[in-house]
């Protein structure tokens, strides 16, 4: 019996997050969410089950409210990466959960590396 779409993501969403958790050692998760319409960004502390910041297309304040193209992905990283200065945080593990890293969310990623994120 064939697996859906949605079956096929979660299992490799699954397989990602477990192979990067074994890798972690103590550090925050940067994980991100695409979506059609919007991408998010949001970096969770799993020992303390906390989100400690987070960003996103949807943000009125980021300029780019309703826009999912890759210059608004890359607004969204380079903001993550801000937020997350300001928490204290420089080292993280990159989540990319079942998207393949292309496009918008290699464009994310890129966009943290630059404004100071270290993974």
């Amino acid at each position: 019996m064939a697996l859906s779409k949605r079956e096929l993501f979660q299992k490799r969403r699954m397989r990602v997050r477990s192979k990067l958790q074994k890798l972690a050692a103590g550090r925050p998760r940067l994980s991100v969410h695409r979506s059609n319409k919007n991408i998010s960004v949001q970096l969770i502390d799993d020992a303390e089950g906390r989100t400690i910041a987070s960003a996103s297309s949807l943000e009125k304040d980021l300029g780019i409210f309703g826009k999912n193209n890759v210059d608004a992905a890359a607004k969204v990283g380079s903001a993550i990466a801000e937020r997350a200065k300001k928490a204290g945080v420089e080292d993280v593990f990159f989540d990319r959960g079942g998207f393949l890293f292309h496009g918008r969310v290699k464009a994310l990623a890129d966009a943290a590396r630059e404004g100071g994120l270290k993974f």
